[in-house]
């Protein structure tokens, strides 16, 4: 799986608004372990941004009002239970993998109001997961997949809320947070 956002010219967004992100937001604690895996093992050169789960890679920035009143209806309610259930191997990486069927509803919901301004990757189905490695040799990620995963034990959580960033020059720039209150 590719953290890459598509370059804004092939989403026919104009150079004067970045891509627009979604990302399900983890709670504090759940965070900081995944992100010290992901300090640990993510190849140090490339690992500009916290351990995440993303939903979204790239809407257009015309829709940032919009997408803001859709995130906060849909932050009305219950966070969304979740489950870290083990790993997701990569192609050159590894995942945590996260099973939430009302998160992937809510995604669907999002894409359905997004509908015709969805980029290729995000019509894709969703395989909710956070990143720690990637971009390595298949045998350096099978290896720490090897190691990991008898180690691994389940992870019951509930999202925290959305998170929305502008994708700019390879990072991403925080608009706001959404938390869940129901």
């Amino acid at each position: 799986m590719n953290e890459q956002v598509p370059d804004s010219s092939t989403l026919g967004v104009r150079r004067s608004g970045a891509p627009l992100l979604i990302t399900a937001e983890l709670p504090a604690d759940v965070l900081a372990w995944a992100d010290a895996l992901r300090r640990a093992h993510y190849p140090p050169e490339r690992n500009r941004l916290r351990a995440h789960v993303t939903l979204f890679h790239a809407l257009p920035p015309s829709v940032k009002h919009e997408l803001l009143q859709v995130l906060i209806e849909l932050a009305r309610g219950p966070a969304p239970e979740a489950r870290i259930n083990g790993l997701m191997k990569l192609d050159r990486g590894t995942a945590l993998a996260v099973e939430s069927p009302k998160m992937v509803e809510l995604h669907a919901t999002i894409a359905e109001r997004m509908h015709g301004l969805l980029a290729d990757q995000d019509t894709r189905p969703l395989r909710l997961h956070v990143t720690i490695q990637n971009k390595v040799p298949t045998q350096t990620a099978k290896a720490l997949q090897a190691r990991l995963a008898p180690q691994l034990k389940p992870v019951l959580f509930r999202f925290h809320g959305f998170g929305l960033y502008a994708w700019e020059e390879g990072l991403w720039h925080p608009i706001r947070t959404i938390a869940f209150r129901g």
